[in-house]
């Protein structure tokens, strides 16, 4: 299995090397993403072994919580013999005890299983019905990423090499 594995690659109930990989990769670079903000905004450690630790408090939960999901998705599905959004609320719940856990919280963890599992219902019904839950980013034809690439001048520029004909 390679890391260029995507979750819907196979069918639902198997594969859950591939599933893990696939939902592993966003997760880890997510928390790797949240962990940098926190550290260099937020936290501020002195040392390498503070900034790690910072590193791995956030990451690890992420980690966790998007294994949490593919597991229990992947054995609601092998339990159940269904292939629904039941199965992406089970991983839901399971995902939102992992945060619950890192936050020290039963509650905490209770409403982050039910937003999760709203994501995740809608995110199966997405896949089913065909529609996407995150479109596509489109450009637009107005950027300031490259701003060279466009001409944001009020009057276009003269022809060159032209004179008054005197």
């Amino acid at each position: 299995m390679s890391l260029k594995a995507n979750y819907y690659d196979k069918p639902e109930g198997e594969d859950l090397f591939g599933k893990m990989i696939a939902t592993n990769k966003y997760a880890l670079a997510g928390g790797l993403g949240w962990s940098t903000v926190e550290v260099m905004m937020v936290s501020k450690p002195k040392g390498y072994i503070p900034t790690v630790a910072r590193y791995m408090y956030f990451t690890g939960p992420f980690v966790g919580m998007a294994s949490a999901f593919t597991v229990g998705a992947y054995a609601a599905n092998k339990l159940r013999g269904r292939d629904d959004g039941w199965n992406y609320v089970a991983g839901a719940f399971a995902a939102g005890g992992v945060y619950g856990a890192w936050k020290r919280n039963v509650v905490s963890g209770l409403v982050a299983g039910l937003i999760f599992s709203v994501a995740g219902a809608l995110k199966k019904q997405s896949v089913d019905e065909g529609w996407e839950f995150f479109p596509e980013v489109k450009h637009h034809a107005v950027s300031a990423a490259n701003p060279n690439r466009y001409d944001f001048t009020l009057t276009q520029e003269r022809e060159r090499g032209w004179t008054t004909g005197k």
